[in-house]
């Protein structure tokens, strides 16, 4: 069975400046049901962007020109497309710049392709709209509002722009408020595996929530640290 829906195909952008790379994704993603299209620089996916609209961008980190961490930062400030970065840097400062930029998860080159469909699988399960059937509830938190239902932040009216990761974060919080969540169950429901590295990730993620969810992020109210358990949403 395709991992990509039959009936709605994901439509994924891939930018990559090596033609063969672009060629070899395309080619391996249409085979298990997705919609590709390419692009082979920042430039030519900021022209596509303009008119078509896509449910995940696959991002490599090194292209000439402008690179995929400031592409992905620009993208974030429109648009909550996701993004999954490729990078041939595997450091984990690098790894953390990417995260920070705004990419919902990232693969060090070079990588089996199974792993990349596993990584694209897990990203639009987590952008997919909560269930229908679940009851509408609503969390304050000062002076937000969170709609689990929705995945919807709200400050006042306005509503507060969270990407895909962010979202999903919120929903697990929500739906165990007041219950320390580990790191290691908080990397499993985003689809990571075990490690330091996608620990760190998490942190990193949760510092960016925060920013978005507390009135003073250095000393967080609703989002707290619980020492040698995990995190824990609190709400009013």
């Amino acid at each position: 069975m395709s991992i990509a829906a039959a009936e709605h195909p994901a439509h994924v952008l891939v930018i990559d400046d090596d033609q063969r790379i672009r060629d070899l994704l395309k080619r391996y993603l249409a085979r298990h049901g997705y919609l590709v299209s390419t692009a082979r620089d920042a430039d030519h996916a900021s022209r596509l962007l303009g008119g078509l609209a896509f449910d995940l961008l696959i991002v490599d980190v090194m292209m000439p020109g402008e690179d995929g961490f400031s592409f992905t930062r620009r993208v974030r400030a429109a648009n909550e497309t996701p993004v999954l970065l490729l990078t041939a840097r595997g450091e984990a400062g690098d790894r953390i710049e990417g995260l920070e930029a705004g990419a919902d998860d990232y693969l060090p080159k070079p990588f089996e392709p199974r792993e990349l469909l596993l990584r694209c699988a897990a990203i639009l399960r987590r952008a997919t709209p909560a269930p229908a059937e679940e009851p509408p509830r609503t969390l304050t938190l000062g002076q937000a509002r969170y709609h689990i239902q929705r995945g919807e932040l709200l400050r006042g009216d306005e509503p507060v722009r969270l990407t895909t990761t962010e979202q999903a974060l919120m929903k697990l919080f929500a739906l165990s408020p007041n219950t320390p969540l580990s790191r290691e169950r908080l990397v499993s429901e985003l689809g990571g595996s075990a490690g330091q590295a996608q620990e760190r990730a998490v942190d990193v993620q949760i510092t960016r929530l925060r920013r978005k969810l507390e009135t003073d992020p250095r000393n967080p109210r609703y989002l707290q640290t619980v020492r040698g358990e995990g995190y824990m949403l609190t709400p009013d």
